[in-house]
């Protein structure tokens, strides 16, 4: 299978890990770009040495492309960034806020830049700033989705921009795949399938949470960690649903912030109180989201955690490795193509 960015990234197969916290850790990476895809790191999360090694891990497994996100809205990101530049890693893919000037240092050593959007205007943003591509989040996605369908929001996009498109949000199976390519994109993103692999860190528990999850039984919500996020129905998302926060727990919880990235407290203290009220709480959203979303995917605690999980988990039945998946999704994507050219003559 040949797309623009199967030639752009230099992959057999257009199908992207999506750089989930926790999860997209180096032997998950380096399972999808082994298996002929392209796995991100997820470092939002991650200290400077953890970002660093984490780096120099997935080159210990795989010498194929891979990238590295960052999470431009996280406190410490600038700092990952410059290590990922500095480490010259082939893909970087950021999200939630302006990457110019990321464009322009990877475009330096030779390297690839995502950017991760779920607006046209943000999408145009990213091409003016230099992207080589975009990863379209639509609203069925987990985490953090657009408000807008993959079905409504590729189309409207890639008819509108001339970089390649990535679709994600409710990509799982071959036939996403070849719906995806339909629809204008270049190729697919997927985060709840690759979650469900043998390789994803998640907790087993949650895995098999997957397999009998229905597409009905997730939640939407921005009181999770601050911005609005899909995640499982579950005893633990309502819980922290209906918590109310104020700007002082916002200040409380930066202490968790600070030590879990490495980040100076005094200074994320300060940025909270420049922040004014409304971005204090969404910070103390933050950290609380922060917390939650490690139960849930590390520990299988959906009593007091969370599990991102998108509406296209109800699509996914069983655990499989890494490589099988692939085969699997260009398996049926071929399959797909030729039922569609037998239906329209």
């Amino acid at each position: 299978m040949k797309t623009r960015i199967t030639t752009l990234l230099g992959i057999k197969y257009p199908i992207i890990l999506s750089g989930m916290s926790w999860i997209s850790v180096p032997k998950l990476v380096a399972a999808v770009s082994e298996a002929g895809g392209l796995g991100i790191i997820a470092s939002g999360v991650m200290t400077a040495e953890e970002t660093l090694g984490a780096i120099q891990e997935t080159r210990k497994l795989t010498k194929k492309p891979f990238g590295a996100n960052i999470t431009l809205y996280f406190p410490g990101a600038k700092r990952n960034a410059k290590i990922i530049i500095d480490q010259k890693v082939p893909v970087v893919n950021y999200a939630l806020g302006k990457g110019d000037w990321i464009c322009k240092e990877v475009h330096t050593y030779g390297g690839k830049v995502i950017a991760t959007v779920t607006t046209l205007k943000h999408a145009m943003a990213a091409q003016r700033d230099g992207a080589d591509a975009v990863i379209v989040t639509g609203h069925e996605a987990a985490g953090h989705g657009g408000a807008v369908t993959s079905l409504v929001l590729i189309p409207s996009i890639a008819e509108k921009i001339d970089i390649p498109v990535i679709a994600a949000g409710g990509f799982a199976d071959g036939r996403g795949l070849a719906s995806a390519l339909l629809l204008g994109a270049e190729g697919i993103s997927m985060g709840t399938r690759f979650m469900n692999s043998v390789e994803s860190p998640v907790h087993p528990s949650q895995k098999e949470v997957s397999n009998r999850t229905e597409v009905y039984d997730t939640v939407y919500s921005d009181k999770i960690d601050g911005l609005p996020a899909r995640m499982l129905r579950s005893k633990g998302a309502k819980r922290i649903m209906k918590k109310r926060l104020n700007p002082l727990s916002a200040l409380v919880r930066s202490r968790e912030i600070s030590k879990m990235l490495g980040f100076p407290w005094a200074k994320l203290f300060v940025g909270i109180i420049l922040m004014g009220p409304k971005k204090a709480i969404q910070m103390a959203r933050m950290a609380v989201g922060f917390k939650a979303f490690q139960l849930g995917t590390m520990e299988g605690d959906n009593e007091r955690g969370v599990l991102p999980i998108g509406q296209v988990t109800g699509l996914i039945h069983d655990t499989l490795p890494v490589k099988e998946i692939l085969k699997r999704i260009d398996a049926e994507a071929h399959a797909a193509a030729k039922a569609l050219n037998s239906k329209i003559k």
